[in-house]
């Protein structure tokens, strides 16, 4: 037992630290919470460490096939945790002048990574769900942080709503599944489609399932909650939900679709690829007409991933790991993205239009050129990360023979670069309204700084990254 207890360290160690951090934090008089937040990075990279230390080389099945450590799995957790040490980076300085409750909101980010660390190393469709369940509460949570923003409640209730029904419908795909195949394991469920032809009620509960998983994703046609979301919620907020939790959500899905019901992929394929389509031409259609950009944002996020989709649904490991490069180079893109409106933010004003960009690389060509560097990416330019990412998806749609499907993502890609390029150009050839200086605190910086190096170097050098998401699945 002790051996094994081993496997489970990372999220042992999380969920302690974070019980004793919430007990630090409940005697702490500091008012903007110092301790907490210097703590709850410090645990986040203590877990980081321990997953690197030990990080599988093989596949284990813990627990009564319950808990699955493999590579993919380490993967997901040290991306997942470093990008939330970034968001908190972000949030620091976002949170200090506003109305938010400090301690609480690092420590909800904590039992969000432990909710992702859970969901992605998930062996049956109980542990997945609990993961996802940790995840989702911490999340609701921190929509409604800003309590006395109207906007900020209504995305909370909406968001609340929508991730619910989502659960719901989850669990009723869940039961319908175990119904069938009378397991709960992933290993057992794909023995048994392997054994038996798929009946209906199995493929029932499959169409339950890959609709919470669309509704996690935010795709069409259940995007509804996305871009209210992400503009009603604190921006350092939207930064960490755009990001961390797709990574997550993608091992969810790999886990499901890649271990559970490989056997069905006739059934779940036809289903991404109209999801798949509806998102990339839904998402790029509405960002041209939106003039906020947190909303912009949102259904550029609705695009990409249509884009993302499409590996996925090839159901080969070569399109699984063009899938994860793509989501683990989205996620660092959108963070930054959204960490740059936190840089350009004032006091208590936030960003909320893109005419509020206008000339900011005159006056501030620092600023201007990292939020031109990431949106270039965002819209698969060369020589950025972006790029590659979405080659890397198209090439494996490609090979699975899906020849209109490559091309209509293209043409859709052609149709991104318009909005894309619309907000480096407010930034670089209109005419400033009026002067300001940026002040910008330092974790802000090295943040955006990080994030924006990132980008081009991963842009550059693709290679170290691709392998690792090869390696990733190498157990399919």
């Amino acid at each position: 037992m002790t051996h094994n207890l081993i496997h489970l360290l990372p999220e042992i160690f999380l969920l302690t630290a974070a019980c004793i951090i919430l007990l630090i934090d409940v005697f702490s008089k500091d008012l903007d919470r110092n301790l907490t937040y210097r703590l709850s990075q410090l645990a986040l990279l203590a877990t980081a460490v321990i997953c690197m230390v030990q990080f599988p080389d093989v596949q284990y099945h813990l627990y009564d096939r319950h808990f699955i450590l493999d590579p993919m799995a380490g993967i997901i957790k040290i991306s997942v945790i470093l990008l939330a040490m970034l968001a908190l980076l972000f949030a620091r300085p976002y949170i200090l002048p506003r109305r938010i409750l400090r301690g609480e909101y690092y420590l909800l980010h904590l039992f969000a990574v432990l909710g992702m660390m859970v969901m992605v190393s998930g062996g049956s469709l109980l542990t997945l769900y609990l993961g996802l369940e940790l995840l989702s509460l911490s999340l609701y949570a921190l929509v409604a942080m800003q309590r006395h923003a109207y906007q900020s409640a209504e995305a909370a209730v909406k968001y609340f709503v929508m991730g619910a029904i989502a659960s719901g419908f989850l669990l009723y795909g869940m039961s319908l599944v175990y119904g069938v195949t009378q397991a709960i394991h992933l290993t057992d469920i794909a023995a048994y489609i392997a054994d038996n032809e798929a009946s209906l009620t199995l493929r029932f509960g499959l169409v339950f399932i890959v609709v919470a998983i669309a509704f996690k994703f935010g795709a069409v046609p259940f995007q509804m909650w996305v871009p209210d979301v992400y503009d009603g919620a604190p921006t350092s907020t939207t930064a960490f939900l755009s990001s961390a939790p797709k990574v997550a959500a993608f091992g969810l899905a790999v886990r499901i679709f890649g271990y559970g019901f490989i056997g069905t992929l006739i059934d779940w394929q036809g289903l991404l690829i109209i999801l798949a389509c509806l998102s990339m031409l839904v998402g790029n259609i509405v960002a041209l007409a939106q003039d906020n950009i947190k909303r912009l944002l949102a259904y550029s996020a609705i695009a990409h991933i249509g884009y993302f989709l499409l590996g996925l649904l090839t159901g080969t490991a070569e399109g699984f790991a063009a899938s994860f490069f793509y989501i683990l180079a989205y996620a660092i893109m959108s963070l930054g993205g959204f960490g740059c409106l936190i840089y350009l933010g004032k006091g208590i004003e936030d960003v909320k239009n893109i005419e509020q960009l206008k000339g900011l690389g005159r006056k501030n060509p620092w600023g201007g050129l990292l939020i031109s560097v990431l949106f270039l990416s965002m819209a698969g330019l060369p020589p950025f990360v972006g790029f590659w990412a979405k080659l890397e998806v198209f090439l494996a749609v490609l090979n699975s023979g899906f020849v209109w499907l490559a091309i209509f993502a293209a043409i859709m890609s052609i149709i991104g670069l318009f909005y894309y390029l619309k907000v480096v150009k407010v930034i670089f050839f209109d005419d400033p309204e009026k002067e300001q200086k940026i002040v910008a605190a330092r974790g802000l910086r090295l943040g955006l700084g990080l994030t924006s190096l990132s980008v081009v170097a991963l842009g550059l050098f693709p290679a170290k990254l691709l392998e690792l998401c090869e390696q990733a699945f190498q157990y399919l």
